[in-house]
């Protein structure tokens, strides 16, 4: 004899079975009955199916105690950084090399 949960599970398998063979039906209709892409169909509606009910079960809450110290959000504090203020650039040391640019009497100057 089955067990009463086993044949929910067969049941709910015949409901996601029924719903799986309905979207590949509408799938292969929308894309204008074409032969041979049956596994195809039923791959895709297969997919379609699952991201359904896995949706579903993002939207049930939680059922949790949140005074409990397991269950209590942490919040993470940052790590501190060993510099705190800015790194040092070529230019905040003096090492930039500028480009020679010419005078209003034509010298070059650097």
């Amino acid at each position: 004899m089955q067990h009463p949960s086993e044949r929910n599970t067969d049941l709910n398998q015949d409901s996601i079975d029924e719903r799986i063979k309905q979207r590949a039906h509408r799938i292969w209709e929308e894309e204008g009955r074409p032969e041979g892409r049956d596994k195809e169909h039923w791959d895709m509606a297969t997919e379609l199916v699952a991201i359904e009910d896995n949706y579903q079960t993002t939207l049930k809450p939680v059922n949790r105690d949140p005074d409990e110290p397991e269950n209590a959000a942490t919040i993470a504090e940052p790590p501190e950084a060993a510099n705190t203020g800015e790194l040092p650039t070529l230019t905040d040391t003096g090492e930039q090399v500028y480009p020679p640019t010419r005078t209003p009497d034509g010298q070059n100057s650097q």
